[in-house]
């Protein structure tokens, strides 16, 4: 174990789900690759990530559990107030930048910014939600996962914490990907809000709540059961008419995320080294700016033209550079408080 006290291997873990979601967020191979006239290959790497954002959740939840149970109210406020900080200002920057460069220079800035706000004030409810960027939920739903949490805690209700957790999540399958069966119809989008997050997080808490260890076989076990019936439901779903990759979170996705949860904790020094420890603190910097980062790369491959291959690799692998040296710069300059935690 590092001197940091940390965990290594959930360290390393935050490290790869990261590399997932920016690699997902780049939309890559989905201009060609086709079977049968669908980008298959970049439908299954797309939904192949999407243990990553369940993973952050659940590592929040198992790590400020001690905190939690404690001083409930106290741990949410101390939480919560520089996430939201953080929230605020990369809501306020994503809102201000513009987001399309060539409609910028044809119609200008304000022609340009007018249609996305528009389209956010179309649902005010869910922007505010998620916030100026589209990415940004994950934070807002982190707060709202633990703050039921700490209601419950401080109630003395933990044993509701699980019940009330999956009600949530049920809820948000059905009202969500399997909306095109159930035809619910959500206050809001529900990867946003309390109905995804809120059981992940509460898994975690049990988890080190109540010391469950599971070996790393079992945990692989589960994981790839999870992934089976993920796909599995995707594949349906996309019967019915749900795109394949338009899928957030499914029932297979907290069984598929729990066993790779369960198998980090079952090595806790895997990724024990100085390089992973550097970058696992810059998860949440890097989480925040990615996006505008590939905007600005996506608008570089536009330009040039670039299809297929040439584009996904310029996006990517300037994606992943200059959102590294964006954030190493920034820490350098008083910035540094204000963007990030």
């Amino acid at each position: 174990m590092s001197s940091t006290n940390k965990i290594a291997s959930f360290e390393l873990g935050r490290v790869v789900a990261m590399l997932a979601i920016l690699s997902m967020h780049c939309q890559l191979f989905l201009g060609y690759l086709h079977y049968n006239d669908e980008p298959w290959f970049g439908y299954i790497f797309n939904q192949a990530t999407r243990f990553a954002v369940p993973l952050f959740f659940l590592i929040s939840g198992y790590l400020i559990q001690p905190k939690l149970t404690s001083a409930p109210y106290e741990t949410l406020k101390s939480y919560s107030k520089p996430l939201i900080r953080v929230w605020l200002v990369w809501s306020i920057l994503s809102l201000v930048m513009p987001f399309n460069l060539g409609v910028v220079m044809e119609h200008g800035y304000i022609a340009e910014r007018t249609g996305y706000w528009s389209y956010l004030m179309s649902a005010p409810f869910n922007s505010l939600l998620e916030g100026g960027l589209v990415h940004l939920w994950f934070i807002p739903a982190l707060i709202s996962a633990i703050a039921i949490i700490a209601f419950l805690v401080q109630s003395k209700q933990s044993s509701l914490i699980i019940p009330i957790a999956v009600i949530l999540y049920i809820y948000g399958v059905l009202a969500g990907s399997y909306q095109t069966i159930t035809e619910l119809e959500p206050p809001f989008f529900t990867r946003n809000g309390p109905f995804f997050a809120t059981l992940m997080v509460a898994i975690g808490f049990v988890i080190r709540q109540k010391d469950i260890h599971w070996s790393s076989s079992k945990s692989l076990m589960v994981a790839l059961l999870g992934l089976f019936v993920h796909m599995g439901e995707a594949w349906y779903l996309h019967s019915l008419g749900q795109l394949f990759n338009a899928n957030d979170f499914l029932f297979g996705t907290a069984v598929w995320a729990t066993g790779c949860f369960f198998w980090l904790l079952s090595k806790p020094n895997l990724g024990n080294s100085p390089l992973v420890f550097a970058l696992s603190k810059r998860v949440l910097s890097v989480y925040v700016s990615h996006m505008l980062i590939i905007i600005i790369m996506i608008n570089v491959a536009g330009f040039y033209e670039l299809e297929n291959g040439a584009r996904d690799l310029t996006v990517w692998l300037g994606s992943v550079l200059l959102t590294g040296l964006f954030v190493l710069g920034l820490e350098k300059t008083p910035l540094k408080k204000v963007l990030f935690r």
